[in-house]
């Protein structure tokens, strides 16, 4: 794999012809060429224009469900083929677990935002955020927000050390937006990026122009973007704030997230002395952050900040621990536990970063920055010259407030411990760091949990507190997961990359929408209250959904409530409260006119007056949601309810969809008693037709 390596666009593969210039991306164990990379004579601004054009046509044409099960199927195809991702993920300097976590971590993003998608979103292209806003007295002008998909292209410009899973969380919820994507990897680990989107190109799934590859520089980017494009960057805070201080950013509209280094932290609680689970909890984690994809984690612990009495302790721990689980070496190597870092230049990168961390002030106490002795692939000990490869280090700081400590990253291995008196002064280090995407905390006080917690959170973007009783379960301080926020404020970027369904509305404006109920129900596909409703004599239950359609409506007759109806519900359900059964308490609670119904009562009621109990097209009724109860209902009192399909959303994998339906129960006086919405599943047709098919 020694040729150019090729770029995806507008629909086929691209590798220059003559370049000017290449760069050399070589194995990180063995220093091997594997491959060479070039843009020279790539049709950016064609790339970015076939994403606007192309891939906008293509997922637009798509429901949030569709595209939400194109997301499983993908993950299903790099599934079946991940063997060739994980063995050249090994070349990148990954382990075996390492190589778990890019590769089956971010196949398990697109499950993730698969999953989500069909079960946050509705099956249309509109989504509608909170509630309606009634804009006039009599209801025919109405205010709502709305989401819809960016009109342009979702340009990723990823970091070295998860080249697949950097890709799939910024892809998925960009794709499952309805906006294409154009990915450009760093150049050390490019090769793997590309391999994983050559995967999904040649499985035939994906929408023409959703997704393109740049394999190499993109000099004139941000020259080519426009308003309705993104950028999602990961990187360097450095490279984060002049990217973000373009003109197209600063004026021209396009939308910029970032993503970047941080100096996270991880704190000791006070109680978690030396021999108790959350110590020893605190040391495994520290330990598997500095050594975990050789420490080259935008999430990993910088910082480990213990009370001064522990530091000893901690540092005793962490060498003992590293001495026996850490085998450092080539991770094709059986046993081998760390691998090297991704290139020559990010292991001197980080040497130098260490060099002045010494210089202003920290002392390493675990590790050293010789080169150190590895297992190579043959399985024999011994230098490797042209390998990438860097011990854990450990420095300690004795000045806690050095200003390098809170400020020098050293992209790997490395961590400073820094010690603390009181718990305000463990919240002042956290603060330190000018921003952080992660802290932990280890501590079984809550008392110290909480007060660390509500210091330290204005400047995390996640917080994970760490003790005996979810040690074991603890997904762990550096792995950002898809339905929680990934990001954090400050230096970290200000971004959130993940976090569930916010991470798919990054990508899609939202508007205030104005005008009648009639005008809303067809922008939103969702019925509003005062919209045309329509009875043609037959039950909407009657109907599968390829025959029901929003605003379809029953209104039943009336029921009088009697007050023997009252207390038969109240002894046969148990519910004596005494504004059912005592007229006198009754009439002195300011809410109630004396004995009343029971809200369930009224519901358990509306249920059999809207109901059409014949088998099918309605198969179940799954809950209710958004219930009010507005006017009491005394003894003498008669209900009716109005029934309207509000929203329809057929699921894309099965013979059936569910339904929303708008529940109104008025009184005699049309007064309005209660509201809710009510669930339910029904046949998208009829059951054999849909065996049949």
């Amino acid at each position: 794999m020694t040729e150019y390596l090729p770029s995806y666009v507008q629909g086929e593969w691209w590798t220059p012809s003559t370049p000017e210039r290449s760069t050399e991306v070589r194995d990180a164990s063995t220093g091997d060429v594997v491959a060479h990379v070039s843009t020279d004579g790539l049709d950016l601004a064609g790339a970015l224009e076939h994403a606007r054009s192309v891939g906008q046509r293509s997922l637009g044409a798509l429901t949030f469900h569709q595209r939400a099960v194109l997301l499983k199927q993908f993950a299903l195809a790099l599934t079946e083929r991940k063997e060739e991702l994980y063995a050249l993920s090994s070349r990148t300097g990954a382990t075996k677990s390492d190589s778990w976590v890019d590769i089956d971590g971010g196949i398990g993003v697109l499950f993730s935002y698969s999953g989500k998608g069909r079960r946050e979103l509705p099956n249309s292209r509109v989504h509608v955020d909170g509630p309606v806003e009634p804009l006039s007295k009599d209801g025919s002008f109405l205010g709502r927000h709305v989401y819809t998909t960016l009109p342009g292209v979702a340009v990723q410009i990823n970091a070295f050390n998860f080249p697949v899973w950097g890709s799939l969380e910024k892809f998925a919820p960009a794709f499952l937006a309805g906006m294409p994507t154009l990915v450009k990897p760093a150049t050390p680990t490019g090769y793997l990026a590309e391999a994983m989107v050559r995967i999904l190109v040649e499985s035939g799934l994906l929408p023409e122009g959703s997704l393109q590859l740049v394999s190499g520089s993109v000099p004139e980017l941000f020259e080519n973007l426009r308003l309705g494009d993104i950028v999602g960057f990961t990187g360097s805070a450095s490279t984060a704030e002049s990217l973000k201080a373009h003109p197209v950013v600063q004026t021209g509209g396009v939308r910029f997230t970032a993503e970047t280094d941080s100096i996270n932290a991880s704190v000791l609680g006070t109680d978690a002395v030396d021999g108790t689970p959350e110590f020893d909890a605190y040391v495994r984690q520290l330990v598997t952050e500095m050594t975990s994809k050789s420490g080259q984690k935008c999430t990993a612990i910088r910082r480990a900040i213990v009370p001064t009495g522990s530091a000893d302790a901690v540092i005793a721990a962490v060498q003992a621990r590293i001495a026996e689980k850490t085998v450092l070496g080539d991770p094709r190597s059986e046993g081998v536990t760390m691998g090297p870092l991704a290139s020559i230049a990010q292991r001197d990168e980080v040497l130098r970063q260490v060099g002045r961390l010494q210089a202003a002030g920290g002392r390493i106490v675990v590790g050293t920055t010789d080169d150190p002795e590895v297992r190579l692939a043959d399985g024999s000990t011994g230098p490797s010259p042209d390998g990438a490869f860097v011990a854990p280090m450990l420095l300690r700081f004795d000045d806690a407030q050095s200003d390098a400590a809170h400020s020098i990253e050293a992209f790997g291995p490395v961590s400073s411990l820094l010690t603390y008196d009181t718990t305000a002064d463990a919240a002042a280090l956290v603060a330190r760091g000018g921003g952080s995407l992660v802290t932990s905390i280890a501590t079984h006080d809550p008392v110290q949990a909480v007060e660390l917690a509500a210091r330290i959170a204005p400047f995390n973007g996640r917080m994970l507190l760490l003790d005996r009783d979810d040690a074991r379960s603890s997904t762990g301080h550096g792995s950002p997961l898809p339905n929680l926020v990934h990001g954090g404020p400050g230096r970290a970027g200000g971004g959130e990359e993940l976090g569930g369904i916010r991470a798919v509305l990054h990508h899609m404006q939202r508007t205030a929408v104005q005008g009648s109920p009639d005008m809303l129900t067809a922008l939103t596909g969702v019925w509003h209250a005062g919209a045309a409703a329509r009875s043609d004599g037959r039950h909407p239950f009657r109907k599968s959904l390829a025959e029901l359609r929003i605003g379809d409506q029953i209104v039943s007759a009336s029921r009088e409530v009697t007050l023997a109806d009252i207390e038969t519900f109240a002894h046969f359900t148990g519910d004596t409260f005494y504004a059912h059964m005592d007229e006198a308490a009754a009439a002195a609670n300011p809410f109630f006119p004396g004995r009343v119904a029971h809200g369930y009562l009224l519901v358990s009621w509306a249920a059999g007056l809207f109901v059409d109990p014949e088998p099918g097209p309605v198969l179940a009724n799954y809950g209710l949601e958004n219930l009010r109860f507005i006017t009491p209902v005394s003894p003498g009192d008669t209900i009716r309810v109005e029934l309207t399909a509000k929203q329809i959303t057929p699921r894309e994998t099965d013979g059936y969809g569910e339904v929303r339906w708008d529940a109104v129960i008025r009184n005699q006086s049309d007064e309005l008693v209660a509201t809710y919405d009510v669930l339910t599943l029904v046949e998208k047709d009829d059951t054999a037709e849909v065996a049949a098919a």
